[in-house]
Parts: C-alpha cells; sequence; structure tokens
C-alpha cells in the first residue's frame, strides 16, 4: 500500500464593513487547510499521482468534502480561559467542530451573541487546554453551571516561583513555577492542608485547582495570589488599587489598619491588657491580594474576592464573596458577613492612635515606674503576723511567714516566691484612695502559677496591702472592694 501525504489549501473570503473583501484570520482559515493523506494498494500510485495533478477538477470536490465536514458539531464544550479575539468570557457553552490533536487545538463556534456586526467569521480555533469537552449540549450546559461561580475569576502572581502542586499539599510535588504578574485561570476551590509560612504558621488562605495560559494544571495556594474579575477583552488584574483611584473614601479605608473595637476602647480608657493587644487581632481587606482576613480570638476567616465595588456612599462589596464593609464614622468600620450557619453577622473594627507596638512599649514604661516605685521604698517590707515581702529590682518577690494566709488566699501549692505584674487598674472611686494594684503571681511546684490580687498604699511607715477577689475584677479593672476585706501592714525593713 503506498502512502501519499498531501496539504488541500485555499483561501476563503470575507465581506467587510466596507464592503471591500479580505483574507479570513487564521482561527477562521482552518476550514480552509486541511492535511490529508491517501493510502493506495500497489499498482495504482501512478494513476493516483496524476489524479492529484494541480488544477484537478477532484481537489475541489474534496475541498468541499472536507469543509462540510467542519460544519458538522461534534460536541459541546466550556471555555475555560476568555477569548480576546473574538471577545468571548469564559463559562460560555461552546458547539466544537474539530478536535487536532496535531494542532493541540479545537475549532469551535462563535455565539451570536459574540459576533461582530458586519464580519461573517463564525469559528475559530483555541487551545485544546482552554476547553472543558462536556459531550452534548445539555451536558455543557450543566458544566457550565457548576463552573459559574468561578467563571470569571482569575488571579495574578504576586510572588516569583511560587509553586503549583500535584496535590493540594506543601509537600506534593512541584509541576510548574509561576512568575511575578503571572495570570492564572482560577477553577475551583479545593480541600488540602493548610500552607505553612517560614516559622512554622499556618498561612490564610486556600488551595485552588488553577489552569495556566499555557495549559498546565495543578493546585496553587491563595497567599499570594491577586484575585481578579474578568468578562472578556485584553486580559490583565483588575485590584483594588484602581477603585480606590476613583473612591478617595476607599483609597482611606484600604490605606488603614482596623482593630477590634475593645482595643479602642482600652486605648480611650487607658486601661491596657498587653497579653491581649500583642495578639493584633484585626480586619484584613486584602487589597494587594485580594484575600481579605477577619482574625480575631474566637475567628479567624479568610475571604477570596475579585474586586471591590461600591453599593452606595461608604459602603463597599467584596465581589465573589458575602463580605461587605460600611464606613460609619472616619474611625469606625463594620464588617459584615455570613457564617457558616448562614447567619448574617457584623463586627465592629477601628483605628488606633498609635501602632499596638507602641502602644504596648509605652503600657510598659508605665508598669515599670510603678514597680521602681514600690522597689524603691522598700524593697523589703516585714509584718508581725504576715512574714517578710521583698521586691527584687528583677520584678520579683519572695514572700515568707505568710502561712496565716494559705490556703484561704494563697493556695496551698504555691512556693513563697513568683512574679510582680503591674497589670491592673482602678475604678475611679478607689483611685482616689489607693496609690494603685499589683498581682502576684506565685510560682508552683510543678503547677501553673497562681495568681493573687492587692490594692496598695505606700505610706511613710511602710507599705498596705489589701486582698481583692476575682469577683471584684472586670478584665484589667478593679471596680470595688471586697465586702471583708483582708488588709495587711508591711512595715518598711530590710532588703
Amino acid at each position: 500500500m503506498m502512502h501519499y501525504p498531501m496539504t488541500v489549501s485555499g483561501k476563503a473570503r470575507r465581506k467587510t464593513g466596507t464592503g471591500k473583501s479580505g483574507t479570513l484570520p487564521r482561527a477562521a482559515a482552518i476550514q480552509s487547510s486541511f492535511h490529508v493523506e491517501i493510502f493506495l494498494e500497489p499498482g495504482y500510485d501512478r494513476t493516483m499521482k496524476a489524479f492529484f495533478r494541480p488544477g484537478a477538477a477532484v481537489l475541489a470536490v474534496i475541498l468541499a468534502a472536507l469543509c462540510v465536514s467542519c460544519e458538522r458539531v461534534i460536541g459541546w464544550g466550556v471555555l475555560l480561559w476568555s477569548s480576546e479575539d473574538p471577545e468571548i468570557p469564559s463559562g460560555t457553552v461552546l458547539p466544537v467542530y474539530v478536535r487536532s490533536n496535531i494542532e493541540q487545538a479545537y475549532v469551535v463556534g462563535v455565539p451570536k451573541a459574540y459576533r461582530d456586526a458586519g464580519v461573517e467569521i463564525d469559528k475559530f480555533e483555541i487551545p485544546l487546554s482552554q476547553l472543558e469537552l462536556a459531550g452534548s449540549r445539555k451536558n455543557a450546559e450543566s458544566r457550565a453551571e457548576e463552573f459559574a461561580e468561578y467563571a470569571r475569576t482569575y488571579a495574578e502572581n504576586l510572588q516569583d516561583g511560587l509553586p503549583i502542586r500535584e496535590f493540594p499539599d506543601n509537600g506534593s510535588r512541584r509541576v510548574y513555577r509561576l512568575k511575578t504578574g503571572q495570570i492564572i485561570k482560577v477553577l475551583k476551590k479545593a480541600a488540602g492542608n493548610p500552607a505553612v509560612g517560614a516559622t512554622g504558621d499556618p498561612l490564610p488562605g486556600d488551595w485552588y485547582w488553577v489552569l495556566t495560559g499555557d495549559g498546565s494544571t495543578g493546585y496553587c495556594f491563595s497567599y499570594r495570589l491577586r484575585f481578579f474579575e474578568h468578562t472578556g477583552g485584553p486580559l490583565r488584574a483588575v485590584a483594588a488599587e484602581e477603585a480606590a483611584a476613583e473612591d478617595p473614601e476607599l483609597e482611606r479605608v484600604l490605606g488603614l489598619e482596623w482593630y477590634p473595637e475593645h482595643y479602642g476602647t482600652m486605648v480611650n480608657t487607658g486601661h491596657i491588657d498587653i497579653e491581649e493587644l500583642a495578639h493584633k487581632y484585626q480586619f484584613f481587606p486584602g487589597a494587594e491580594a485580594g484575600l481579605a482576613r477577619i482574625y480575631l480570638a474566637a475567628l479567624d476567616r479568610t475571604f477570596t474576592w475579585s474586586a471591590l465595588r461600591r453599593e452606595r456612599p461608604r459602603v463597599w462589596r467584596f465581589e465573589g464573596s458575602s463580605l461587605q464593609m460600611t464606613l460609619r464614622a472616619d474611625n469606625l468600620l463594620a464588617v459584615q458577613f455570613t457564617d457558616e450557619a448562614g447567619a448574617i453577622r457584623t463586627l465592629l473594627f477601628v483605628t488606633l492612635p498609635a501602632a499596638p507596638d507602641d502602644i504596648i512599649a509605652q503600657e510598659t514604661e508605665r508598669r515599670e515606674t510603678l514597680f521602681r516605685t514600690i522597689f524603691e521604698a522598700g524593697p523589703g517590707f516585714a509584718s508581725s503576723n504576715y512574714g517578710s515581702l521583698t521586691f527584687t529590682r528583677t520584678g520579683r518577690f519572695v514572700w515568707q511567714g505568710n502561712s496565716l494566709l494559705v490556703p484561704a488566699i494563697i493556695p496551698a501549692a504555691a512556693l513563697n516566691s513568683g512574679a510582680v505584674e503591674m497589670r491592673l487598674y482602678l475604678a475611679e472611686d478607689l483611685a482616689a484612695r489607693y496609690t494603685g494594684a499589683f498581682t502576684l503571681r506565685f510560682d508552683g511546684a510543678g503547677r501553673p502559677q497562681t495568681e493573687v490580687n492587692f490594692l496598695y498604699t505606700l505610706e511613710a511607715q511602710g507599705l498596705r496591702v489589701e486582698y481583692v477577689s476575682e469577683n471584684n475584677i472586670d478584665g484589667p479593672l478593679i471596680t470595688r472592694r471586697d465586702a471583708s476585706p483582708t488588709v495587711i501592714y508591711f512595715f518598711r525593713g530590710r532588703e
């Protein structure tokens, strides 16, 4: 059998809007260029070679037959990556006429809604990777509905070398390395193991099944991705900065740091809880990466969004998520979202006059000054009934001979030493009567430290302390004295 490969090609022409004729672009001209392979039995080669001379009439017959085959739909599919020319958004259902494994491409139809007026081009070519073949039109429409949530969602990579992995796990094999600024198509969210940062802590974000422009697929973690929505035309990232440029109030909101409302209460009252403030709970709009985060003691949740849309004055919606924020005052932001139970929740966040680290530094200095005042007044104090209490320069204490307070005030397991903390504040009426308050954190043999709280007054002869039970303390604030307080007077003694 003889094998004669041949290419049959020709020019198709179209009407232009000006009435002139022109040559079709390659995407459409694929109908008129075909590769044909002829297999002949021995002995027929001379006849067939003559038959296929240039200009033979049968050439037109073959070309016509092939063009007819290109009009027959072989299936339907869903466009995964938007087309720029013709301009068709991803998620659109398209008829498929030809699949070429050699060219690694489909020839698909252009829906009437996306055809340019006056142009007769109704087909174009796309890479195999950019269309999901679904079979029947019904199946394709069903698949398009499933894909709708992420049909318009793309992402821009913000980190050079960001990996796409075989599975949604940091330890999985890397199948692709992204370049900075490279755009990928987000296909769906995936369950996986949380990614971790250099410190070993989990990173905020989710795993997504993604597609690159050159056809690679895999899982990518969203922490260093900027999500955006694309509906057609040239593909480019549209992030919050563009929206902010047209909305000065949004630009201001995105440029500020937003902390839980109770942080503002701390600062306004001057009752600083260093341990609480050190967590740096916060709301992050995520303008840079398209990944908002609510980080609180009882809630740590991220929201992937594609664009920020102004709903009305001072109200913005994070498209692609249930998140919305409202600027209620210049320094008060209400953040609303739907929780996992389907309930709408609203959380309040505020700006602070200084960074948390600066506030903590100021509070630490205040506490050290108060302790130094006690230390310099002693540092040793003695009581005839309750032993000797000595403070050290390093912020610790030794209390010997306190057995009369055990176990009613001091637990039996407590040792005679520990650390001093100046973390408590006094209600207004108490502040007029006492110098302040301190917490003695007793060391415990094999057990956590035990806290005992006291009001204190520095006097000329010594130190007066008064036990305060936990029932009379609200957060860092002592609200009142005990009904029958235990008062101890220590005379100034030796260190």
